[in-house]
């Protein structure tokens, strides 16, 4: 756990639990950055800064979806961050408790609060600020770590559009077929936590949590804006990826139709050669061409026939 006191004009940081609970006590400004669960930081938390027991289970424990609740001195809040490993999208909880003179944060990863702990260091205006205020910054940091994530999606969507034309029907087509779904799956994961999200977002910009003072209000709506940009730009790249996986089937289909096509014009030139060989082969005594000098070279010149109309008729055709 660390925590950042505000002291007059000056932040400073540690660790010590006992000047964190002196800090709560005196009501100055605070940020608390939770790491591991111990009793000695669960007791902190019940006492201190008398965190309800429903929100110390909510801080440590992943939820699937975020939420809002708003307590008498404090409300909470659980938010999701992502990244991504190779093509998989993965979701991070962050939990955000905000009173009037402390915010707590639970960033696992340390995705959001490393750089928001790093602009503490250097100015202790965000503190001076107050604790909304630091919980707006975590909030825009964390809706700023999802533009990297989708830009990096515009880049696997564009490359996947080229391959499926090229690499679609071929033995390399099965790879291209995986990476559609693991990104369709990745997009549809995305989708899903930025609907509740956004709505959280709303809700807080809204000005339905009296913890926020008014002039914080633009500064989320801001935050909601740039998440809405965020929801619908996932939103578009899932319909290109579903596009992709239409266009996918749709080359496979048509290039299993050229070699079916192209097998079964062998096998429409091959049946009249076939057939002329089966007549000539039969084992009569009283056929005409058996004795026949010149019969076999008539009877590959025949079939030579056969095949060159048959292609010349397909050419005609437009087939070949």
């Amino acid at each position: 756990m660390r925590a950042f006191i505000l002291d007059g004009e000056k932040v400073r940081e540690t660790s010590d639990l006992a000047d964190a609970r002196k800090a709560a006590a005196d009501k100055k400004t605070m940020w608390i950055d939770l790491g591991e669960q111990t009793p000695e930081v669960v007791t902190f938390l019940t006492d201190a800064l008398a965190l309800h027991p429903l929100t110390l289970e909510d801080i440590w424990t992943d939820r699937p979806s975020p939420k809002a609740d708003e307590f008498p001195e404090y409300v909470y809040v659980c938010a999701h961050s992502v990244k991504r490993d190779k093509d998989e999208l993965i979701t991070c909880e962050i939990d955000l408790v905000v009173g009037k003179t402390f915010v707590v944060t639970h960033d696992p990863q340390g995705l959001v609060t490393a750089s928001v702990s790093a602009e503490i260091t250097r100015t202790p205006r965000l503190l001076q600020k107050g604790a909304p205020w630091v919980a707006h910054a975590v909030l825009d940091r964390l809706v700023d770590g999802y533009l990297p994530v989708i830009d990096a999606f515009d880049g696997d969507v564009e490359a996947l559009e080229d391959d499926v034309l090229a690499k679609a029907g071929t033995p390399e087509g099965g790879a291209v077929l995986q990476r559609i779904l693991e990104l369709k799956r990745s997009l549809q994961s995305l989708r899903r936590v930025s609907i509740h999200q956004r709505e959280l977002l709303l809700r807080l910009a809204r000005g339905e949590f009296a913890i926020f003072p008014p002039d914080t209000l633009p500064y989320l709506r801001d935050v909601h804006d740039h998440f809405v940009r965020v929801g619908d730009l996932a939103d578009s790249y899932r319909d290109l990826v579903t596009s992709a996986l239409d266009a996918y089937l749709s080359v496979q289909s048509n290039r299993m139709n050229e070699v079916m096509k192209t097998l079964t014009l062998i096998s429409t030139v091959m049946l009249p050669i076939t057939f002329i060989a089966g007549v000539y082969g039969m084992n009569f005594d009283h056929m005409p061409e058996l004795k026949w000098l010149y019969g076999y070279p008539f009877a590959l010149g025949l079939m030579l026939a056969v095949a060159v109309s048959a292609g010349l008729l397909f050419r005609h055709k437009k087939w070949i």
